[in-house]
Order: structure tokens, then C-alpha cells, then sequence
């Protein structure tokens, strides 16, 4: 097992804990576990997992950033869309999933209050104790007047109207790791290819982790990795893979309680027919320690983020199975710049030092090379009219047919 030179006692400490209740579990499990438990512990275990326990995540002294931290202007963007969705519905409340740092919160609600269309409620559904105090302090210091509008929950509300945002909320979802071993094209189709199937199973290796490839343990993969329908000239020369089968049950509940409003989803990640290429061939998992990113998420438990790129084919699959409509599908670039990013960055400052440093962040929000192509936002709507022109964050450019499988 792996640990960073330069953990502190309280660090090293957690790494070792997390790793004896993985362990644990894995013996519980026979010897094996699927990977998305394991993601899940390494991630989530009460008062252990990466995101429960209480280092720093978010920002230089963290692991990584992520846009709101990057700059205001993004979550100033947002607001712009958050604002339309709010005028169409006569109000209703805003609901964030996992809120990080606090800060996409405290621009989206300055925002909104400028615009004159501030949220009736501000929710967070937080997993971690500790982000959910940070996010308390930084609220309480730059949105004072506002700060009573938030509500921290443990679920979605019943009958909630308004906006819902999951940014980089999906990639950290546990997702089940498969293997698909060379294939004869004759035995590519769907009906032979669920027989070849094997899952990454976690496993002890000496003091640390490893990995086997199984028969499918887990109920519904191998349909579900034959469902993807992926072409023959892939599968020829085999490949591995992530699947998410957690996100339909989570559309599906948010669609339940959501009575009319918008879900926007905005993280890295593909359609589908762009997202199971050669070059992926070894699947895209991804983790994140010290704003250093690798592959391996065996080393620096519970000090690391693990993560993977989301499918939106699939995102919108299960949001219109669920009963949602498929508002809008772009890159972060086409949404921030639609939803106003050069009118935002003008009426900023008339400082021009503070101005320089807001458009090098706005850069790294859109260029291709950094987060405007890489990065995707997805729209789920229900009960909710967009106005004639259309969703600002989509009148750009809609690419909702790039979402069409093969």
C-alpha cells in the first residue's frame, strides 16, 4: 500500500483505518468485492472515506478545483440559467448536490438576489460533515443576508419546484469496473456478448489491494454492458470499462420528488459513441491526490479522490425514462457563453488588475484544452416552459444529437 511522503500522523492514521474496514469488508464478502463497494467505502464510509473525513478537498491546498473555485464568473453564469428556470416557474428553490467548498452556493445566491430572482430556499444534500461546516462558515461570511435561506437536508424534498445542480457530482458516483476479453465479430451482438462478460472485483494483496476479473457478481452488469451495444471493431481487440448502476435510481428518485423545475448536470465525460473508443480502451477511471491525477486507486485511501467519466447518453436515457424531458445538452463553453460569460466578465470591475485575473479564469472555464470541451452540462426538465428564444444556456449551441446512440 502506497502512502504520500508527506502525510501528516492524523493522515497516515485515516489511510490505515480506511484500508482495515475495506479489508474487513472484503473478507465479509467471501474474499471479493465489487469495485463500485469499494469505491463506495473508499469515498464515503462514515467518518473515514475521502469525502466524510476532514482534509482539505477543494482549492490549492486540496487535491483539485473545480470551476466555481476557478472563477466567480461561473457560478455567476449559472445563476443566469437558474434565473430563467425560476422566472418561468414564479419562483421555487434551489437544491445542490455535494456543495464542495461553498462557493458555486454563495455566487449562485448573490447572484440570483441581484437579478431579483433570489430562491425561496437554498437546499445542499452534503454527504460529508465536514464540507457541510465549511460550506456553513463561508456562506455565513459572504452572503450574511441570504445565509437563512440555506438548508442543509439529508434527501430531495418532496414536491420541490425550481432548480436542482449536480456539478462534478456524477464522475464521483460508484461505478462498477467490467472487462470485455477479445471477440470474434461473430460474437460481438448482444446476445453472445452478456456470456463474456467479467467484473473487476477487489481483492487483499499482501498489506494492500489488488484486483481480479470475474464472472459478473453484481446483479444486471453483464446485461447492462451488452445493452451499451458497442461496435464489433472495439470488442475485437477487447477492452475494460466503467458503468454507473446507480444512476437510474438516482434519476429516478429525483424525478419522483422534482414537480417542475430543471436537473443540471455538468461534469467531464462523453456521449456514449464518444466515450467507448480505442484510445479509452482501458476505461477512463481517474484519481486525484495533491493536483496530481493517476490511475491508480489502490494507493493514498481515503486521501484521494476516484473518479469517473460520466456517460451522458446515459444520464439522458435514464432522465427520460424517469419521466423527465431532455431540456439541452452542450459543452461548458457553449452553456457559460450563452448564459452571458462576456457580459458577466464586463460588468464585473473597473479594475483593470482584477479584471486581467477574472479573464484568465473565464479562459479556463472555455478553452478546448481546459474546461469548455471537456466538460459537458445536460439539462432534465419537467413543468417547466422555456422562454421563446429557447434556454440561454443551450441557444448557443445544442448538440442533444450527439446523445443519439449508433
Amino acid at each position: 500500500m502506497q502512502y504520500p511522503n508527506d502525510a501528516d500522523g492524523a493522515a497516515l492514521a485515516q489511510s490505515e483505518a480506511i484500508a482495515a474496514h475495506i479489508a474487513a469488508a472484503i473478507d465479509a464478502a467471501g474474499g471479493a468485492l465489487p469495485f463500485d463497494r469499494f469505491m463506495e467505502l473508499a469515498l464515503y464510509a462514515p467518518g473515514l472515506g475521502y469525502y466524510s473525513a476532514g482534509a482539505a478537498k477543494l482549492g490549492p491546498d486540496g487535491d483539485f478545483v473545480t470551476a466555481p473555485e476557478i472563477s466567480p464568473l461561473f457560478g455567476r453564469c449559472v445563476a443566469s440559467q437558474c434565473a430563467e428556470v425560476l422566472a418561468a416557474l414564479g419562483g421555487g428553490d434551489v437544491l445542490e448536490f455535494g456543495a464542495g467548498s461553498g462557493a458555486l452556493a454563495a455566487e449562485l445566491l448573490s447572484t440570483l438576489d441581484a437579478l431579483g430572482r433570489p430562491p425561496e430556499r437554498y437546499l445542499i444534500l452534503e454527504p460529508s460533515p465536514d464540507l457541510a461546516e465549511r460550506q456553513r462558515a463561508l456562506l455565513a461570511e459572504r452572503v450574511p443576508a441570504l445565509a437563512p435561506r440555506v438548508h442543509w437536508l439529508p434527501a430531495p424534498p418532496a414536491g420541490l419546484r425550481g432548480v436542482v445542480i449536480a456539478n462534478e457530482v456524477l464522475d464521483a458516483m460508484p461505478v462498477h469496473r467490467f472487462c470485455v476479453p477479445p471477440l470474434d465479430p461473430a460474437a460481438a451482438d448482444p446476445a453472445h456478448l452478456a456470456e463474456r462478460v467479467q467484473e473487476v472485483l477487489v481483492v487483499r494483496d499482501g498489506d494492500g489491494f489488488g484486483e481480479i476479473r470475474s464472472a459478473p457478481v453484481s446483479a444486471g452488469l453483464a446485461e447492462a454492458v451488452a445493452a451499451l451495444d458497442l461496435p464489433a471493431d472495439l470488442l475485437a481487440d477487447g477492452l475494460c470499462g466503467e458503468l454507473n448502476l446507480r444512476l437510474a435510481p438516482w434519476l429516478a428518485l429525483l424525478a419522483e420528488h422534482l414537480a417542475a423545475g430543471m436537473l443540471l448536470v455538468i461534469d467531464y465525460g462523453y456521449p456514449r459513441r464518444e466515450l467507448y473508443l480505442p484510445e479509452r480502451r482501458d476505461g477512463t477511471l481517474l484519481c486525484h491526490h495533491r493536483h496530481r491525477a493517476h490511475a491508480d486507486p489502490y494507493s493514498h485511501l481515503g486521501l484521494q479522490d476516484i473518479t469517473a467519466h460520466v456517460d451522458f447518453t446515459a444520464v439522458a436515457d435514464a432522465g427520460t425514462a424517469a419521466g423527465l424531458d431532455l431540456a439541452g445538452y452542450t459543452t461548458q463553453a457553449n452553456f457559460l457563453i450563452g448564459c452571458g460569460l462576456d457580459r458577466h466578465l464586463s460588468a464585473a470591475t473597473d479594475d483593470p488588475a482584477t479584471l486581467m485575473d477574472l479573464a484568465v479564469g473565464a479562459k479556463q472555464l472555455v478553452l478546448p484544452a481546459a474546461m469548455g470541451e471537456r466538460f459537458q452540462v445536460l439539462a432534465l426538465a419537467r413543468a417547466a416552459e422555456a422562454p421563446p428564444a429557447g434556454w440561454c444556456g443551450f441557444g448557443l449551441r445544442d448538440l442533444r444529437h450527439r446523445l443519439i446512440d449508433r
